[in-house]
């Protein structure tokens, strides 16, 4: 990570397109300039964070007010419970600063103006960062995250912090100790997580662009299920140190938005790499499908949602390429869990004792919630899921380079682009279905129907991108995940942006929560 690089103005103005944003408003001169009507706030709230940004700089609206129209939404959605920290007065403060930052006539950074949700299990010095546990609840880091320093420097503010599931140890953010998640399309179902703070403040129009984080499919569960865009960037992209962490071989924080450019801005923000980004040609773009493992089992919505998005991208021109990977199953199996049921200790031992957290590893652990409690204690000596270190050294230094190498060898052979799959086998379910779930009359456990289908990318440190391929009964978001070579991030935006074209995202939540 380069923090700190600001775009210059020929690259910021060809990411935003700021010509396509002036000839859209028709002004000519001072006159139509006068006729321009003021931005509403419904509209402020649907604009995107290239569009927020841009317009910020022009002058079409203040800081202040468009952070203003977010914590409005913030407030008046409550009942999703997205954000443990909420620091209204302080974002409003910042909005201000902002704003007589740009009247002073000083350079901008890409992001000026932009307030920005930050997953609570990111360091923030100036806030809590609980990592939705209770031993850790004024828990104040000694400084900001790397991730953190690195949008702030670009001149975003941070919005709050978003709940999240305990520890970032699940996927349903059915937090215990903060209060669930609520899915914004469907209150009563889960947000998918850990990561669903930040994902519901993305899809409920709290913020058009947020920090998330993900382990084996924090950023991309949460995306899928609640119809936004999320981009899991290949791992050791961006700096993802100063987080609670599970384990650092997998562990990678990323962007949530609701359209790819934004996820786009954000990489090229955190990166440094500032160069114009066009959507990718789809016509003769090779998409691999493995369908032995990705596609077995799906709920059968989900899967004709699936395969109309993917005859949309055949009739769009992408070449669907049938080629399994070979042994994936097997190896997920030996690497996957292993990692990080054997890392989970040591890794939160050393955050709790590098940022001065106060408490122990034990201690954090007596007051986590129960659900939480029963996990580790399977995780610790004598518990039926220890991994001791002989068993880690042979997954880490074996099986782990030899996934990596067969996905390697599959990419090359096959000539794809990407992989893409459905990012889990069902829509999301109620909140308490966390132990198994039905699926074609079949009991499945939940592990398996949320887990499945985001671990082998994440293992392998492969960048994901994941879309809204459209809605089942009832209106519940099904998300595509695509996965890139490792190295392929800006490659995957760029197809991304085509892909988003031809699928059309997931309509507005109807905001029956709102107060």
């Amino acid at each position: 990570m380069k923090e700190g690089r600001w775009l210059s103005r020929r690259e910021f103005i060809s990411l935003v397109s700021l010509s396509a944003a002036a000839a859209a408003t028709g002004c000519k001169g001072h006159n139509a300039m006068m006729e321009r009507k003021e931005i509403s706030t419904s509209e402020l709230l649907e604009l995107s964070a290239v569009d927020a940004v841009a317009k910020i700089r022009n002058g079409e609206v203040t800081a202040e007010r468009y952070a203003a129209a977010l914590v409005e939404r913030c407030q008046q959605a409550k009942a999703l419970n997205a954000f443990i920290t909420l620091p209204q007065d302080r974002v409003l403060e910042a909005a201000r600063a902002a704003d007589r930052l740009r009247s002073s006539g000083a350079r901008l950074g890409p992001l000026h103006g932009l307030p920005i949700p930050v997953k609570d299990s990111v360091n923030t010095k100036d806030m809590p960062t609980t990592g939705g546990t209770p031993a850790l609840r004024n828990f104040r880091p000694p400084e900001d995250a790397p991730i953190v320093r690195a949008l702030l420097a670009a001149g975003a503010i941070v919005l709050g912090k978003t709940n999240l599931h305990e520890l970032s140890f699940g996927w349903t953010s059915n937090n215990l100790a903060f209060g669930a998640v609520h899915n914004p399309y469907d209150v009563q179902r889960i947000p998918g997580g850990s990561s669903g703070g930040t994902a519901v403040a993305v899809a409920a129009r709290m913020a058009p662009l947020g920090v998330a984080e993900d382990t084996e499919g924090s950023i991309r569960v949460p995306a899928a299920m609640c119809g936004i865009a999320g981009l899991r960037p290949t791992t050791g992209r961006y700096v993802s140190t100063g987080v609670v962490p599970i384990s650092p071989l997998f562990d990678q924080v990323g962007p949530h938005a609701r359209t790819v450019a934004d996820l786009a801005l954000f990489d090229s923000v955190v990166t440094g790499d500032g160069g114009a980004l066009r959507a990718s040609e789809l016509k003769g773009t090779k998409l691999g499908l493995a369908r032995s493992y990705w596609f077995r089992d799906l709920d059968g919505q989900l899967e004709r949602v699936t395969n109309e998005a993917l005859a949309k991208l055949q009739a769009a021109g992408a070449e669907l390429i049938e080629a399994d990977v070979p042994g994936l199953a097997r190896l997920i199996e030996l690497t996957t869990n292993p990692i990080q049921n054997h890392d989970v200790r040591y890794a939160l031992q050393k955050y709790l004792e590098e940022y001065g957290a106060g408490v122990t590893f034990d201690q954090l652990i007596s007051q986590a919630s129960p659900d939480i409690q029963r996990d580790f204690r399977d995780l610790l000596p004598g518990g039926k899921l220890f991994v001791g270190d002989k068993e880690y050294r042979l997954v880490r230094d074996r099986h782990l380079p030899e996934l990596k190498e067969v996905y390697r060898q599959y990419f090359a052979g096959t000539g794809v682009a990407a992989i893409v799959f459905p990012a889990t086998m069902i829509p999301p379910p109620l909140i308490g279905e966390d132990v198994e779930v039905s699926i074609g009359g079949k009991k499945v456990p939940f592990e398996t129907a949320v887990g499945r289908n985001i671990a082998p990318g994440s293992t392998a440190g492969l960048p994901g991108l994941v879309v809204a391929a459209g809605t089942a009964p009832g209106g519940l978001p099904i998300g595509l995940e695509f996965d890139g070579p490792a190295g392929s991030d800006r490659a995957l935006l760029a197809l991304g942006l085509s892909v988003e074209r031809v699928l059309g995202g997931a309509p507005a939540p109807k905001a029956v929560w709102m107060t």
